[in-house]
């Protein structure tokens, strides 16, 4: 039974020299030479694992995903995750704080979502892990006049060569479509907003565009409605804060914008089929 505690914890990256970028290399038989790993999580930076050898086995916002060489996977700083096995695994693993990116990278990963392992192709694999050994080597360097120049600079190439690989499995900005660039205008809002903004129209004025038009083009491209859209993904947070925390319902309603705790949890068991306690006691027991 995963342990809960009273608010989802945040691990912060362990940055010693203030780099705003740490890198490195582990090797682990099983989960127990890991274990801190195993107690879900979210991180205040950019995570990275690129598979080497093994098996890891990990949950991200309760989808599990099997990782085999050579996979890349990319963790935003909001998702919450846990190791759940490890098989004679090595991992290369980054870490990169949102003040260190470049911007256009951060705002490729925001892009992102929900973001889930990458499967790599030999070339592909090739190159990042030698971009890994060689700003694992440039991190020891601490002599270097410009040491944090050099770290930050080579931690957002290898940023960006896993960008890639992400853009290589969706679709181009230039390709899409007026629909399409709406809707990811929208979610981009909505992943800033959702605490606050329950209204459709609350997102279209802000993207000057009419309620219908907006709704529109999203059920166009995903085949929802905004409403659902944005219903979905205050669900999302509240099953996270339910299953990893120790907030009461009453609490993780005010978090999310609801004064009126029966109303929320109206919506909860609208969107689940159960209610938020039922949730929470089937998924601890």
């Amino acid at each position: 039974m995963p342990k809960r505690t009273k608010s989802i914890p945040v691990k912060t990256i362990g940055d010693t020299l203030n780099t705003g970028f740490v890198i490195g290399k582990m090797t682990f038989k099983d989960l127990n030479e890991f274990k801190e790993a195993a107690a879900a999580h979210r991180d205040d930076y950019h995570l990275f694992f690129l598979q080497e050898k093994g098996t890891t086995s990990i949950e991200i916002d309760f989808h599990t995903y099997t990782i085999q060489p050579s996979a890349v996977v990319y963790i935003h700083p909001n998702q919450v995750h846990r190791m759940l096995a490890i098989k004679h695994a090595r991992i290369n693993f980054w870490a990169i704080n949102t003040d260190t990116l470049k911007r256009e990278y951060l705002s490729l990963l925001e892009d992102i979502n929900p973001a889930k392992p990458v499967s790599l192709t030999k070339e592909a694999f090739s190159i990042i892990s030698e971009a890994v050994a060689l700003c694992i080597k440039l991190s020891e360097r601490t002599h270097e006049k410009l040491y944090q120049s050099v770290l930050k600079d080579s931690g957002n190439a290898l940023v960006a060569l896993v960008v890639s690989q992400y853009l290589a499995h969706a679709t181009s900005a230039d390709g899409l479509s007026r629909f399409e660039s709406i809707t990811k205008a929208f979610k981009t809002a909505l992943e800033a907003d959702f605490n606050t903004a329950k209204k459709p129209s609350e997102y279209a004025q802000g993207l000057h565009i009419s309620t219908a038009y907006l709704n529109e083009c999203v059920k166009k491209t995903t085949g929802y409605s905004v409403s659902h859209q944005i219903q979905q993904r205050v669900i999302l947070e509240a099953k996270r804060m339910l299953y990893h925390s120790d907030k009461s319902i009453k609490e993780i309603a005010i978090q999310l914008g609801y004064e009126d705790e029966a109303y929320f949890s109206r919506v909860f068991k609208k969107n689940t089929g159960v209610t938020a306690s039922s949730f929470r006691s089937k998924n601890h027991d």
